[in-house]
């Protein structure tokens, strides 16, 4: 309710009235309170919401308007209201404050409703039972500022009557913080902390337990409303998530109610904050108990975390554990026996107390309506007092209740320094030195008839100490320092209440040192020793990610795992990160490991393994070089001409022992170690391999020449045979038929002296194809070596150390040219395989190519489907079973006639063997010239014969 522009309108036009001017009265104001103005010097105004609300009216608009009454008598904060009382006869009773100034008061009743705060501060101002805006119609002394109005609502609605005059007002419980704006509210002060400080304790009390699920209630006024705003920013930015947000209405509202207890059972958060008073929280905690909703932690604000308002039956099931914050709690002596010492006739305010705390009435006639005479017996007519009628005997001090109780006083000690703030800004002023005073030139002013204005700047340069408790009070701007104690609500077995301080907050400490809380003092809801959780999803663990929710809070969200190669180490990671180069994530990923360093080593199982059918090979190979150096002559070493057997021996030690360079940790060395010699290897034993089947070719059509020979000699004798008997047949004469030209052309043909490919030829074949391969090699060595390399990105969770080739054209030139020798022996092997020796190692040699070529074949596959160290090992397979192959199939047979067979190791052996029935014949050199000799014989004796 904002009158400040009817006012205004007021103040501009002002109602000029004389002593002959009829005034008409709109409405008389129906104000309950304390009122002591006679004999006083100044008087002091107060305003306190003594009842809950005000009675409900007809809303009847055929007669006079007649102000409301109150109703829901407080007790609390009745106390509040006795303390001023008592403050201020301290005061009078003091020597050294106000010595020469006895102090009046005006004390209303706001009813904790806006429109009875108003009315009082009209009356107030214009001391009168009614308002008469802008003139003040009473005689009796100035007033001095007025201390209340109650709730942050009320004082905001005084405060802007008041600033309209520049009329001081000392707030003891309006923290709202709308209220420091000195722009709108240019008067106000108090001396309770701003809900700016209260808001930034709330929210670093979440913070503190983790919570990040919490449901906020607030009262539908400004206290609730800005109270609940600054703490949803403060706690929004620390990332912490609003589950709900509910208004708890000014008027009682079954349906407003019911709508909130449905929201806080379907919410899963389990701490609740609430920003309201204690009058408008009633209601819900009413309603809560009833639906028996327990199992929430509450935070309370300070305008009900002491408050008994909230202690129904079964109370401690549903508020046991609340955390709140309170104002600082002072001790005032006197303050019970005063309390305590009351006149039930004294006064309206009194009389309603009383006849509350005992359920009685003081009137005796009202008692006497309301009850029938008693009677001793059924003739009786003996009468005594009605029942329910108080006897004003009654003590106080046998009921314990809030207001008599003094153990939490927070709010009356406010009370309490608000009115001593007023006593000593009038000290100061009436003490003031003339010629050093603030205004005018250094004017004082006299406390007898002083302005409103100047008594304003004396309060907001008040200092001063508050009597019993030493507390220095002082205005900041028209605010006094944020600190709170932090209350725990702890029940006994017999349910009754303890308010424990569990730590404070100092707001002008700093940051990291404003709070202060003792865990192990708190006593949780759940009888727990932890704090409860409260959270919409369960923290992210270390090795996971928070994944967001489409269309949920911040708070909402799901946990999702790290892929491999990342991790997270922090709770609720926003994202994962990746690991360098050389690591990876462990199981957990939670934490970067070095990767697996892996290669082929010489000292586990299978390097040794290899090793030793490496060095078996190797041995077995000069152990067949030894045979045959000893067999050096024989005519089988002869007839496979020993030096390039050597060297296609050599050849094969020179492959067996190149694969153990391949284990190890590679280095670029034994990078180029091994591929070059395993080229190289291959190329000289090819090269040796080649040479005896290409001579075997060359027989072979040696052995088809003699072949074709043989038939024309044939055909020629068959010829002359045919002729001579004709001749004979006719009587002829002799006839001598010779073939001279078909001998001479036989001998030409098939002469075995004349060999095409010598030894000598076959070793410089040998040479020249190895020494291609060699100048290959040695230019890939130097333009483009192969070299060691670790390999990160064949297996995730290691790094293979492995050799690059340096370059692709060139290890596939290199190696294109092996298996070009390779199939240029083959095909020779395999068409000189038909020649008839005794020994035919034409068929030898294509048995090992064909050896070399499956395992080569099957190496592709198996070479391109493995990893890391079993690709050396694969590799390694390969070059030992092909070597093995060859080895076994070329020399064994030899090895066998040489060791085993000696008797078959003669010249005759190496002949050829007997003549297919088609007359075709093949063999060695030797076997073709003894073949060839046999023909020409043949052909000589056909001719003489005939």
């Amino acid at each position: 309710m904002d009158i400040g522009p009817f006012l205004l309108a007021f103040c501009l036009f002002p109602l000029h009235v004389s002593a002959d001017s009829t005034c008409k009265l709109k409405a008389k104001f129906n104000l309950s309170g304390y009122k002591n103005v006679e004999k006083k010097k100044v008087v002091i105004g107060g305003m306190f919401p003594v009842h809950m609300r005000v009675s409900s009216s007809g809303g009847n608009t055929s007669r006079l308007p007649v102000s409301s009454g109150c109703e829901g008598f407080n007790l609390r904060t009745f106390r509040w209201t006795r303390t001023m009382l008592f403050a201020i006869d301290e005061i009078n009773k003091r020597e050294d404050l106000l010595p020469d100034t006895d102090l009046g008061y005006v004390i209303y009743d706001s009813c904790f409703t806006i429109s009875k705060a108003v009315e009082g501060t009209l009356t107030y101002l214009t001391g009168q039972d009614e308002a008469v805006p802008n003139y003040r119609c009473g005689n009796g002394p100035p007033l001095a500022a007025l201390v209340g109005a109650g709730g942050s609502d009320l004082s905001i609605a005084t405060a802007r009557i008041l600033g309209l005059y520049h009329f001081p007002q000392v707030s003891y419980c309006s923290t709202c913080s709308a209220l420091k704006s000195k722009f709108q509210f240019p008067t106000f002060l108090r001396t309770i902390p701003n809900d700016q400080h209260q808001s930034t304790a709330m929210a670093k009390l979440v913070i503190h337990f983790g919570w990040t699920w919490v449901g906020t209630i607030s009262a539908d006024d400004d206290y609730g409303k800005y109270g609940i705003k600054d703490f949803k920013e403060q706690v929004e930015e620390a990332g912490v998530c609003i589950s709900f947000s509910e208004t708890l209405p000014k008027v009682n509202s079954p349906e407003n109610i019911q709508r909130i207890i449905q929201t806080l059972v379907k919410s899963t958060a389990k701490i609740i904050v609430v920003f309201s008073s204690d009058v408008d929280l009633s209601p819900l905690v009413t309603e809560l108990l009833r639906h028996n909703i327990t199992n929430r932690t509450w935070i309370a604000s300070e305008a009900w975390v002491t408050s008994a308002l909230m202690l129904k039956p079964g109370a401690s099931l549903l508020l046991g554990g609340t955390l709140g914050f309170a104002v600082k709690r002072a001790s005032i002596p006197g303050l019970q026996r005063y309390l305590l010492d009351l006149d039930p006739y004294g006064d309206t305010l009194s009389e309603e107390f009383w006849e509350t705390m005992f359920n009685c009435t003081l009137n005796y006639g009202k008692a006497l309506r309301n009850t029938r005479p008693r009677t001793s017996g059924s003739n009786s007519t003996d009468r005594s007092l009605p029942d329910g009628l108080c006897t004003g005997l009654e003590t106080v001090a046998q009921l314990k209740n809030t207001y008599s109780d003094v153990s939490q006083l927070r709010i009356t000690y406010s009370v309490y320094k608000a009115v001593y703030a007023v006593a000593h800004a009038l000290h100061n002023l009436e003490h003031c030195e003339q010629g050093r005073g603030p205004f005018n030139g250094r004017d004082c002013t006299n406390i007898s008839s002083f302005e409103p204005w100047q008594l304003m700047y004396y309060l907001k340069n008040v200092r001063y100490t508050v009597p019993h408790t030493g507390e220095e009070i002082y205005f900041d701007d028209g605010d006094v320092e944020g600190f709170y104690d932090i209350i725990n609500w702890q029940f006994n077995s017999d349910g009754e209440i303890s308010y424990v301080k569990v730590g404070h907050f100092n707001a002008t400490a700093a940051p990291e040192e404003q709070m202060t809380i003792m865990n192990g003092s708190i006593v949780w809801n759940s009888d727990a020793l932890e704090p409860p959780r409260s959270v919409c999803s369960d923290n992210c663990q270390p090795g996971t990610r928070k994944g967001i929710r489409q269309g949920e809070p911040v708070c909402c969200f799901d946990c999702i795992p790290c892929a491999d190669g990342e991790i997270s180490n922090t709770t609720n990671a926003r994202e994962c990160i990746l690991c360098g180069e050389d690591d990876w994530s462990n199981e957990a990923h939670d934490v970067c490991v070095p990767k697996i360093i892996e290669f082929l080593a010489f000292g586990e199982p299978l390097g040794i393994t290899l090793i030793v059918i490496s060095a078996f090979g190797a041995l077995i190979t000069i152990a067949v070089g030894v045979v045959f150096i000893v067999n050096v002559g024989t005519p089988l070493v002869e007839a496979n001409d020993a030096v390039l057997s050597l060297s296609l021996l050599f050849s094969l030690v020179v492959t067996f022992l190149c694969s153990i360079v391949f284990l190890g940790e590679p280095q670029n060395w034994s990078c180029m170690t091994s591929q070059v010699a395993l080229a190289l290897g291959f190329a000289l034993c090819l090269s040796c391999i080649m040479r005896n089947p290409g001579k075997a070719v060359v027989l072979m059509h040696r052995a088809q020449a003699l072949k074709a020979a043989r038939a024309r000699s044939k055909a020629a004798a068959k010829a002359a045979k045919v002729a001579a008997q004709d001749a004979a047949n006719v009587g002829s004469p002799d006839v001598i038929v010779t073939n001279t030209n078909n001998n001479n052309d036989l001998g030409v043909s098939v002469n075995p002296e004349v060999d095409i490919l010598t030894c000598a030829h076959q070793r410089a074949l040998t040479a020249v194809a190895t020494l291609i391969q060699a100048v290959a090699c040695t230019v890939w060595l130097i333009l483009l070596p192969p070299h060691a390399i670790k390999n990160t990105s064949a297996q995730n969770i290691k790094i293979i150390l492995e050799c690059d080739e340096g370059s692709i054209i060139f290890i596939c030139c290199v190696f294109a040219y092996d298996i070009l020798l390779a199939l240029i022996a083959f095909i020779f092997a395999f068409m000189a395989r038909k020649l008839e020796d005794h020994f035919s190692e034409g068929k030898c040699m294509t048995f090992g190519m064909l050896v070399f070529f499956i395992v080569w074949i099957s190496f592709v596959p198996a070479y391109l489907s493995t990893r890391g160290k079993f690709m050396v090992a694969v590799q390694i397979f390969a070059i030992l079973a092909s070597s093995f192959g060859l080895l076994t199939c070329i020399f064994l047979p030899k090895c066998y006639i040489l060791l085993i067979k000696p008797e078959r190791n003669k010249e005759d052996m190496m002949r050829p063997r007997t003549k297919p029935r088609d007359g075709t014949s093949t063999g060695t050199s030797a076997s073709l010239a003894t073949a060839a000799t046999e023909v020409g014989t043949a052909v000589a004796s056909s001719a003489i014969d005939d």
